[in-house]
């Protein structure tokens, strides 16, 4: 005979559940990225796999594999390509001694720099171009990183699609809400990764191409580089692309190219900065809109735990994070209904 009680029994087993999920979830937060990155894409792929499969009658199997493949040909390898392109870009930058000295140089005459704060900018800018370079995931040195974190996202990925009814039904079976805040769960998250991924992405590709165009009509140095570095900064609205166009202006102004840096301030701060208004309005009328506060918030959390990634991942978190409050306040505001007119009604029952 147990000396437990039935209820002592499903503490017990509540308390063992709970130490193991702990004890799993620390154990996946090396791929925690993937894991995320699986959620994202599949939120994102959902739409075209469920035309193919429901409307175009496609085998389930290919459609999934169909998706996975050109998800790596359209987001993945661009990527890591251009990854790769600034990881060596920066490199080259920080092998030259004369660099960071020409640039001080020049700038002399337009931001006082001498003594002690020459030396101090120079350090800060061969430090940020470190740290820059261990933002971006390297195609040589973590390629064992990298295979694995994409061959266990494309197998968790090709999982869900083929099995989606299974895996949406187990969300909202599992999920701690009623069924239609569930449902409503889904979609507002799915808006926010709509907003986050494709919306943001979308209007930094926009900035960093108008940044790489204008750089190569005005003749600045390096027009590729600096339209992809202003891209991955964009995801940080309002302050990225300028912290790529107003250095430059500014090395042009200090080389005597009056009107190429001049020209480039004007159309920065005039066009480049305002598209990132003008789109984002108009991404908010169709799929939401995401303050640019969590967006800020989200790039400092996410940046340290998943690197350039964080860009995107970080805004994605403190979004899924304020949305479960507010989801959680609409529960709790319905049961504190429901309790209220509990309570009036067994006071008219005496």
């Amino acid at each position: 005979m147990s000396i437990f009680t039935y209820k002592q029994r499903n503490y017990i087993n509540l308390g063992i559940i709970i130490a193991l999920g702990c004890l799993i979830v620390y154990s996946l937060q090396g791929i925690f990225g993937s894991i995320l990155s699986t959620l994202v894409l599949y939120t994102i792929l959902r739409p075209a796999y469920n035309y193919m499969v429901d409307v175009k009658l496609m085998n389930r199997s290919f459609s999934a594999v169909l998706l996975l493949f050109v998800s790596f040909i359209v987001l993945i390898l661009p990527f890591y390509t251009l990854s790769s392109m600034v990881i060596d870009k920066i490199a080259e930058l920080q092998n030259d001694p004369g660099y960071f000295k020409n640039m001080l140089y020049k700038l002399k005459h337009l931001v006082p720099a001498g003594g002690n704060n020459q030396k101090f900018i120079e350090d800060g800018l061969n430090k940020a171009g470190t740290w820059a370079t261990g933002l971006f995931p390297s195609i040589i040195s973590g390629a064992f990183n990298i295979v694995l974190g994409l061959l266990l996202m494309y197998f968790l990925l090709y999982f869900m699609l083929v099995e989606k009814e299974k895996f949406e039904s187990a969300l909202v079976k599992y999920a701690p809400f009623r069924e239609q805040n569930a449902q409503r769960f889904a979609e507002e998250m799915r808006n926010m990764t709509y907003a986050n991924v494709l919306g943001q992405g979308f209007i930094a590709l926009v900035q960093g191409s108008l940044v790489g165009l204008a750089f190569y009509f005005l003749g600045y140095s390096d027009p590729v580089f600096w339209g992809v570095i202003t891209t991955f900064i964009s995801f940080v609205p309002i302050l990225g692309p300028p912290v790529v166009f107003v250095p430059a202006a500014l090395m042009q102004i200090a080389n005597g190219n009056n009107f190429a840096g001049w020209a480039m301030l004007i159309f920065g701060f005039v066009v480049v900065i305002n598209i990132d208004n003008v789109l984002r309005f108009m991404i908010a009328k169709r799929v939401g809109n995401i303050h640019p506060v969590i967006t800020v918030i989200g790039v400092v959390i996410g940046i340290p735990l998943f690197g350039i990634l964080g860009l995107v991942f970080g805004p994605l978190l403190i979004s899924y994070f304020v949305l479960l409050i507010k989801i959680y306040e609409t529960s709790a505001m319905a049961t504190d209904r429901l309790e209220r007119i509990k309570t009036i009604s067994e006071q008219d029952a005496l």
